[in-house]
């Protein structure tokens, strides 16, 4: 594959001496300072009940959508079950798991729930296994918890079609990785020159760019970021998620990240990425506090109403990231029944107010939660 001749980062003479602008960065951090302040005070008014499923929510988000970046996709309410059985959290009935996605859960929750803990090359190496169980990336043998060995050539991050590929990236080489790593490593445990946050953006840019697996270096990049946002929020529980921000804007993190390699030592501008980013992850979840909020007068509204399990599981949808209007048809294929019998769930649940008829159902009669509700 022809590449050009260009410098990357950790070819320049000063790496890996990091340098921004702080006064660039005082207003974004400020930024997320001040969102951090307005969640946490908001789940302090919330009960444990719901603060675990928030908890439980944020977690379910990273695992998917840190997996969705890289075009890997897990069955949602299996990685919430597996979330939730992990942190001890009741979330309905337990769903059967997915072997790969256990993998990224377990990566996720270690890296969080045991942000403090130092960060080692064993601790490295045992979330690259967990990420590829059987040994293999598709239909390519790795070897996992390994660092990579580059008997295909050089690493190299690319797109575009066969014969056409554009490089976009390339790692150092794989005789480097002991002595780059033990670097990092060192780094990630010891130096405290940086705000918090500047260093969780300065860990997650570090790893990526050394790519020392031979594959997963954007899963567990993410995973060394989240640990030190951990770090950073001084607390275990993870009621945001970096990763669904970055799976929302996922070109321009690829853009930044190709930008920022080939530059300079000055990473100012990712760190106002990155610190962009942890500002709306913070104000998506913050959002979240009042759906759950309305969640919950609405289940207290509505407590004298038995429902059956189908029942429970459509209204449940509904509260999560329900797109469009529910039909009868939409609920008979969430709850695998038949059309009758959704109408006849639908019928009584209008009948006891809990839904009411949407004023623009198209030819299909639509249904919606109270307006006061959503």
């Amino acid at each position: 594959m022809a590449t050009e001749n260009r410098t990357y980062i950790w070819q320049l003479s000063e790496w890996p001496q990091w340098r921004y602008d702080i006064g660039a960065l005082a207003t974004p951090l400020t930024e997320v300072a001040m969102a951090q302040g307005k969640l946490f005070g908001a789940l302090s008014q919330l009960g444990l009940a719901v603060r675990e499923r928030m908890e439980v929510d944020a977690l379910t988000s990273d695992v998917l959508k840190t997996s969705a970046i890289e075009g890997e996709h897990f069955p949602p309410q299996s990685v919430r079950s597996s979330v939730a059985r992990r942190l001890g959290v009741d979330a309905g009935a337990v769903v059967a798991a997915d072997r790969n996605a256990e993998g990224v859960v377990d990566m996720v929750l270690d890296a969080t729930a045991r942000c403090t803990e130092p960060l080692s090359e064993q601790r490295l190496f045992a979330w690259h296994a967990a990420l590829f169980p059987t040994g293999y990336s598709g239909l390519q043998r790795i070897q996992p918890g390994e660092w990579r060995k580059d008997e295909q050539g050089p690493m190299q991050v690319v797109s575009g079609r066969i014969g056409r590929e554009k490089v976009h990236f390339e790692a150092p080489a794989a005789d480097q990785l002991t002595r780059e790593m033990a670097q990092f490593v060192d780094w990630a445990n010891t130096d405290c020159n940086h705000h918090p946050m500047i260093k969780a953006g300065l860990a997650h840019l570090w790893f990526v760019t050394l790519h020392p697996f031979d594959d997963g270096n954007g899963r567990v990049a993410r995973a060394v970021g989240d640990l030190f946002l951990a770090r950073a929020d001084a607390s275990p529980q993870r009621y945001y998620s970096l990763a669904g921000q970055i799976q929302r804007e996922r070109e321009a993190y690829y853009q930044i990240l190709e930008q920022t390699q080939q530059g300079g030592m000055d990473v100012t501008a990712w760190l106002q990425w990155f610190l962009r980013s942890v500002h709306l992850a913070v104000e998506h979840a913050l959002a979240g506090v009042g759906i759950s909020q309305q969640r919950n007068a609405y289940w207290s509204r509505f407590a004298h109403v038995a429902l059956n399990a189908r029942q429970q599981k459509a209204l449940n949808r509904l509260f999560e990231d329900f797109e469009g209007k529910l039909t009868a048809r939409k609920w008979a294929a969430i709850t695998k029944t038949s059309a009758d019998t959704a109408l006849r769930d639908i019928t009584a649940l209008v009948d006891a107010g809990m839904l009411v008829r949407a004023s623009a159902g198209g030819r299909s009669s639509a249904y919606e939660i109270p307006a006061e509700f959503r």
